[in-house]
């Protein structure tokens, strides 16, 4: 907390990304409601969410751009404002007649190019951060800003359902347009700021490499730093099972009305705003009370949470998902910020980008083909299969996970920040 109130120009920088960030929440809640009242909610539903995990995969291609882009500043404030004209379109399609499919299929198509935009804000964003506070403040710095951009995502979700009783799909993508041009008057703000000061220069260094050849660096790299990259294949199969488990629990919620607690979006948001206050004391306790504790350790705990919820989602206990996606949220908060300051001090800062997207994209991978798989078993038989199958995947993750903690520990691999308990 302290970086925030002291670094000035952080402080807006990170503001400016929290605002489109609460702006994203409610339409994403919005266009989540009003598909779940189509005749066929289960594709609509599964669409929306596969193409929300889509551009993760692309985050080595968007990470090495923006590691090649020299007026960083300069790009995002204008993927802010095109960010701002999509969803003014949005809104535009929404007081239109088109039919339900029509326009929900539409929306899905704008919201995925504001994703790739976004996408690629993000890789511009990384480098800026570490100039703005210091490689040695990564961590303090992410697990701030992590947890209230958390907080901030579990009060847009009650804000965007209650405005949902009063307030049209329309407004609400408007209200989304201006969170994305607000955060682009941010930026150009602190682009003037540091412009003025002269304290640009770490933040224009650009990346000369090709493309083939800043991939195989940064993989070398993070491969050289201990266990890193056996972590993170660890931890992409556990974002496979996070990621599945969204769009069923929005299926489950469709599908049995009696789990809601009052309207569906109401109990979308609840379950969001769990996982979120999970996340956010995660990412600003958990890092410092699980400090000496192996991330291994924190995986195999966030795997048991995962399973124990999925179990939930069988016996339709609504109370029970609650608790245990707070628990979720709790240690992949915890994990997030160790894994960045790791990734961040083991990389040339050339390509901080480019290493960040690629070890994000084998973060994300899983995620859209367990995604898709198993809404398509939804699809093809029923929701009760898909969530027998994702629990057998818990269950294979949890002993994978801890066979690879085994041979870490006999093969003395030491995690970077703490050794891995003996």
């Amino acid at each position: 907390m302290g970086i925030f109130l002291k670094n000035k120009n952080y402080r807006k920088f990170t503001v400016a990304s929290w605002l489109s960030s609460a702006g994203n929440i409610l339409f994403y809640l919005a266009l989540m409601t009003y598909a779940s009242k189509l005749k066929n909610y289960t594709l609509a539903l599964s669409l929306i969410s596969i193409t929300e995990a889509i551009p993760d995969l692309l985050q080595t291609v968007s990470g090495y751009f923006a590691d090649k882009t020299r007026n960083k500043f300069k790009v995002m404030i204008w993927l802010a404002i095109i960010r701002f004209v999509l969803y003014v379109a949005v809104g535009i399609l929404f007081v239109t007649n088109l039919a339900g499919w029509n326009l929900v299929l539409m929306v899905i198509g704008i919201n995925f190019i504001s994703d790739l935009a976004g996408m690629y804000s993000s890789g511009l964003q990384t480098p800026i951060i570490v100039d703005l506070v210091g490689e040695n403040e990564m961590s303090e710095a992410q697990g701030f800003t992590g947890g209230i951009s958390q907080l901030i995502t579990m009060g847009a979700q009650f804000v965007g359902s209650a405005l949902l009783l009063f307030m049209s799909y329309s407004t609400l993508a408007i209200v989304n347009a201006l969170t994305f041009l607000m955060a682009g008057l941010m930026f150009a703000n602190i682009a003037a700021s540091l412009k003025k000061s002269q304290t640009t220069k770490t933040i224009q260094t650009v990346n000369e490499r090709n493309f083939f050849t800043t991939f195989k660096t940064s993989i070398k790299q993070a491969s050289e730093a201990h266990s890193l990259l056996t972590v993170v294949i660890v931890v992409a199969l556990l974002n496979g099972l996070l990621s599945a488990i969204e769009p069923l629990i929005s299926i489950s919620f469709a599908a049995n009305r009696g789990m809601l607690l009052g309207t569906y979006s109401f109990t979308i948001a609840l379950f969001g705003a769990v996982v979120s206050i999970g996340t956010a004391l995660g990412s600003a306790i958990g890092t410092k009370l699980l400090e000496k504790t192996s991330l291994f350790i924190i995986i195999l705990l966030d795997t048991i949470a995962s399973t124990c919820m999925i179990i939930a989602m069988i016996n339709k206990n609504t109370i029970a998902c609650l608790i245990f996606g707070a628990m979720l949220g709790f240690f992949a908060g915890t994990a997030g910020p160790k894994l960045i300051q790791w990734l961040v001090t083991s990389v040339d800062r050339k390509i901080l980008a480019s290493s960040m997207g690629a070890v994000n994209t084998i973060l994300a991978i899983a995620g859209p083909i367990m995604t898709t798989i198993f809404t398509s078993i939804v699809g093809a038989s029923s929701l009760n299969y898909a969530l027998y199958g994702l629990l057998v995947v818990g269950v294979i993750i949890f002993i994978v996970t801890f066979y690879v903690m085994l041979k870490s520990q006999k093969s003395s691999e030491i995690d970077p920040e703490v050794e891995v308990n003996k």
